[in-house]
């Protein structure tokens, strides 16, 4: 008897060790107020710059940042497919890609109002922690550190969202941390990653600006004395970008604080999630003995704009949203699926979300944590079939093409090494070993030629 109830007691207190939660995480909307349904190929969209958009669809269009239509159908889609998460995670980047003369203040005030209604209306009762990305301030990338009418104002937008205690803190410097809702032992740091962007002038020659990464350590330091753990939220990611080589996004002396940080207080850190990029990818945190410590998670965007930035082809993407599983107690990823809308399809036929993919299942891993994206790393470097799936997961089943033998490195490299230094080390260490893969693949079609035609 004494053993079915300690059976069953351990049975129990398994169960409720893991007990699974839900949350959204949402990034670059980039709603266009200007996209307009026209045959006319110049005036579809600001945002499409000099480029000519044919084809222009209710839905939106591969050049263009967001219409109305596609914004309200992704967040009714999250309502659709979990109208009850714990919590949303949403990373900002809300106006289009337009010049500053087109736009102005009160139009990037007025987007981010409009979103924040739209989101609180279809999500009443759910907490969000929201971040601002570089297209959320006038003029973009120019973030400062100190009190302003944007910071302010947005700080009112959001304020059924924020502690009390919040508010100041994000009028001056928009970054700010909360107890994660209903969950004792969680915590969110949300930072304004803007500030270290290598085209923010405001901020070029500061140290520590607005002292953001000292308080972020100071945040880690208490969590951990706490016994808590954190979730790291924030829009600009560090490391560089994965569809153009050696294209970073922080300034170096930045990136290699944060990349300390991260090593430092790696104990308490179950997730980072980040945006900007508009794609799906993720990147790997490692000890100075080179075990894997902690993942970020970049989520794809719902904006299908295509990038303007010289040198990358098929830089599109399909309209995407994350939904993530973690465990409530240890804050743990167990899960993410990420849910799309084939924008082909919804301009010919109808807007249907639905599920691209599920993490564990693509990739053969048992959850979320830095171990197994490890393993989901190491799976993509060696074998081509995982490679070329999580390529085509890249542009959110965008670009079909083929990811050859440059693009792996790219990619591989991205993914492995945040710090700049070991990035470039990669570079040179994964294109030398694929030297004779390459060989061998020329051997063997000289060889097959050969046999077909002689």
């Amino acid at each position: 008897m004494k053993l079915l109830i300690f059976l069953l007691f351990s049975i129990c207190k398994g169960f409720s060790s893991a007990e699974r939660g839900y949350f959204w995480h949402l990034t670059d909307l980039h709603l266009d107020p200007n996209y307009t349904v026209t045959s006319d190929p110049k005036s579809v969209c600001p945002s499409a710059g000099d480029q000519l958009v044919t084809d222009a669809g209710k839905w939106g269009n591969y050049l263009c940042d967001s219409p109305y239509a596609l914004i309200n159908s992704s967040i009714l889609a999250m309502r659709a497919i979990l109208p009850d998460p714990d919590f949303i995670l949403w990373t900002g980047d809300d106006t289009p890609h337009v010049p500053d003369d087109k736009l102005g203040e009160e139009a990037v005030l007025d987007i981010v109002e409009y979103l924040t209604n739209l989101i609180r209306e279809t999500f009443p009762t759910t907490k969000v922690y929201a971040a601002l990305g570089n297209h959320d301030f006038h003029p973009k990338n120019q973030q400062p550190i100190n009190n302003n009418t944007i910071y302010n104002n947005i700080s009112e937008f959001w304020s059924p969202w924020l502690n009390k205690e919040s508010i100041p803190r994000f009028q001056n410097g928009a970054f700010y941390s909360e107890e994660l809702v209903n969950i004792n032992t969680g915590h969110v740091i949300v930072l304004n990653t803007n500030l270290y962007y290598d085209v923010n002038r405001i901020t070029a020659n500061m140290e520590d600006p607005g002292d953001q990464l000292k308080w972020l350590e100071e945040e880690l330091t208490n969590a951990s004395q706490q016994r808590k753990k954190v979730y790291i939220v924030g829009h600009i990611p560090p490391g560089y970008f994965e569809k153009k080589r050696q294209k970073p996004w922080f300034r170096e002396n930045f990136n290699k604080r944060y990349v300390e940080i991260i090593q430092k207080h790696h104990n308490v850190i179950e997730g980072q999630f980040f945006g900007h990029h508009h794609t799906d990818s993720f990147r790997m945190f490692y000890s100075n003995s080179g075990n894997p410590i902690s993942t970020m998670f970049i989520s794809p965007g719902v904006s299908p704009w295509k990038t303007t930035l010289p040198g990358v082809d098929n830089g599109a993407n399909n309209p995407g949203i994350r939904l993530f599983e973690y465990d409530r107690s240890s804050l743990q990823v167990l899960d993410a699926v990420t849910y799309y809308l084939n924008l082909t399809y919804a301009n010919k036929e109808a807007p249907r979300w639905e599920k691209e993919y599920r993490l564990t299942e693509a990739f053969q891993i048992p959850d979320g944590s830095a171990q197994s994206m490890h393993i989901a790393l190491e799976k993509i470097a060696k074998d081509h079939c995982y490679l070329q799936k999580y390529y085509e997961y890249n542009s959110v089943s965008y670009d079909m093409e083929t990811c050859g033998d440059f693009c792996r490195v790219d990619h591989v490299c991205a993914i492995r090494e945040v710090d700049f230094t070991k990035y470039e080390e990669c570079l040179k260490t994964e294109s030398s070993s694929s030297r004779p893969l390459l060989q061998k693949t020329l051997i063997s079609l000289v060889l097959f030629l050969y046999l077909v035609l002689f």
